[in-house]
């Protein structure tokens, strides 16, 4: 076999691989022109290759951080130098909405972003790569376990009876409170109060009543 033909194989191979991985993969030339458009961003933005080849990125898809993405496809042009997005920094890049079965919570698709040089023979850097991973299932977890934290410290400072915070908090605030009254010598003041004659509206209707006493007050 001549080596035309194996060369021409392997690219079919090559370009048969970057089709069907579950990443998105954009090649954009010095103008963010649309070289390559692959299958992932097909099926979750509904734009065919064909609609994108040679297209202006930023007229396909003006809700883009223009601005930012300039910066860093420009310096990654300039410096030969990957650069990196994580969705803690920013969501998402394109805002696919979310498919996936476990996280369908979520209203779109969390992303981490790499954008790579791509470097010619000739050493010169006409092309760059930008691949999309959907870490929707990680960011949805992590979201969800900061809510639950944050539900758990809420409770464990909250009154069920009331919803109001609790001695423990309130003792926490005194100390709080106190200190600063020591450090900077100004007004401080507490209030306290209680419900005349209680016992009698438990005695007379009943703790149910008397604890609605309570949340009205």
């Amino acid at each position: 076999m001549e080596r035309s033909q194996i060369d021409i194989k392997e690219f079919h191979w090559l370009m048969d691989m970057l089709q069907t991985i579950d990443v998105g993969l954009v090649v954009l030339d010095r103008n963010f022109s649309i070289k390559v458009w692959n299958s992932f961003m097909e099926s979750h933005s509904g734009i065919t290759p064909l609609q994108t080849k040679d297209k202006n990125l930023f007229d396909l898809f003006p809700d883009l951080p223009r601005d930012w993405l300039e910066h860093k496809s420009n310096s990654v042009f300039m410096l030969k130098n990957r650069s990196f997005m994580t969705w803690e920094q920013r969501p998402y890049l394109f805002k696919f909405k979310n498919y996936r079965p476990i996280t369908g919570t979520e209203p779109f698709m969390y992303q981490n972003v790499t954008i790579s040089p791509l470097v010619s023979a000739d050493g010169t850097v006409n092309h760059i790569a930008i691949i999309l991973y959907d870490v929707t299932d990680i960011a949805a977890n992590r979201n969800a376990l900061e809510r639950a934290n944050s539900e758990l410290e809420m409770l464990s400072r909250t009154d069920r009876l009331t919803r109001l915070n609790n001695r423990g908090y309130w003792e926490e605030c005194l100390e709080a409170e106190f200190s600063r009254y020591k450090r900077y010598h100004t007004t401080c003041s507490v209030i306290m109060f209680d419900i005349d004659h209680f016992k009698k509206v438990n005695d007379t209707y009943g703790h149910q009543a008397g604890d609605e006493v309570i949340r009205q007050v």
